[in-house]
């Protein structure tokens, strides 16, 4: 399981008001901290505050600030074409593009931006007409991502499927949808197409936030999610998240399974 640092990103006030006087402390200092809390790569976000003709160079400033504290890899974050490949060409190693939806004509740019720059890119198993509801639409937007990733080069093992869901006060029946739509990735190509989803999408707007988000993540983890954007900072998240990889074979038991799962 990849684990995505969510926390930096300019919707947060300390990172929005990092990004506004040019401090590099915060984004420093949860770079650092993600990293020690088994982040595998960390989502770089502006925010929504930052002006458009301004996000290209705010994005490079954060993808070199974040690095110069934290060995990891960026998940660069925006849906701003410029502001993506400004990240990419600021990144040290292979990077993440997030995202594309299933519309051609973001498929056309940033698909092959992934090809040029040897990037990850997440898919959104959506397009300009919203979320499906069923698994059954949720896959075929998702097969069509497969079908442009495999016309420009991008290796399965690059792409990550989400499937979107949503707040479950709002769409609690996507649920089950995106349960079964995580599996049936798996049978898109061979090699299958990776998954991921921003968990805390998941439970936005309710009750027992955390209690949520650990929940769905290791039913989605038994169904075939590999990654998830999500607070790397949820020290049970991360010890459910070490007892789930035991139980699905995906490491070898040993009794410190938690400290060798954070060692990591």
């Amino acid at each position: 399981m990849i684990l995505i640092g969510e926390r930096i990103n300019g919707m947060f006030k300390d990172i929005r008001e990092g990004i506004l006087n040019k401090n590099p402390e915060p984004i420093q200092y949860w770079a650092k901290r993600q990293y020690e809390m088994c982040a595998g790569f960390l989502d770089i976000n502006t925010g929504p505050t930052v002006e458009p003709q301004d996000q290209p160079a705010v994005m490079e400033w954060l993808v070199k600030t974040a690095q110069e504290a934290a060995p990891l890899p960026c998940c660069v974050d925006s849906t701003n074409p410029d502001a993506i490949e400004a990240g990419l060409k600021a990144h040290k190693g292979k990077a993440m593009i997030n995202s594309t939806t299933a519309d051609q004509w973001k498929m056309d740019i940033y698909i092959p931006m992934a090809a040029k720059y040897n990037a990850a890119i997440i898919g959104l198993a959506m397009n300009d007409k919203g979320v499906p509801k069923s698994a059954a639409d949720r896959v075929a937007l998702a097969m069509e991502i497969v079908v442009n990733c495999d016309m420009h080069g991008v290796p399965m093992e690059d792409l990550y499927i989400d499937p979107l869901m949503l707040p479950a006060n709002v769409g609690q029946e996507h649920g089950v949808e995106v349960l079964e739509t995580l599996r049936q990735i798996k049978t898109l190509a061979d090699p299958s197409p990776r998954t991921t989803m921003g968990l805390s999408n998941s439970s936005q707007g309710c009750t027992n936030r955390h209690l949520i988000n650990r929940t769905f993540l290791i039913m989605s983890m038994a169904c075939g999610l590999d990654s998830a954007i999500c607070d790397v900072n949820d020290d049970l998240l991360l010890d459910e998240v070490a007892a789930a990889n035991l139980l699905l074979n995906k490491d070898i038991y040993c009794d410190s399974f938690l400290k060798t799962f954070r060692s990591r």
